[in-house]
């Protein structure tokens, strides 16, 4: 899961990237959106499951 949260970060990246340099013409606004949502979702998963898997102590 670290890898896909790592991975949907970089396409946020690349989003950006390309919107800035208006090579190619798209509204990122949906896409950042939608990336946000992903990495959001993929961060908490990453979290809850190094908690869970934490030893106790």
């Amino acid at each position: 899961m670290s890898i896909a949260s790592k991975e949907a970060r970089e396409t946020q990246y690349w989003i950006d990237l390309l919107s800035q340099s208006q090579l190619v013409k798209f509204d990122e606004s949906k896409y950042k959106t939608d990336i946000q949502s992903i990495v959001n979702i993929l961060t908490s998963i990453v979290k809850t499951l190094q908690i869970k898997l934490r030893p106790n102590e």
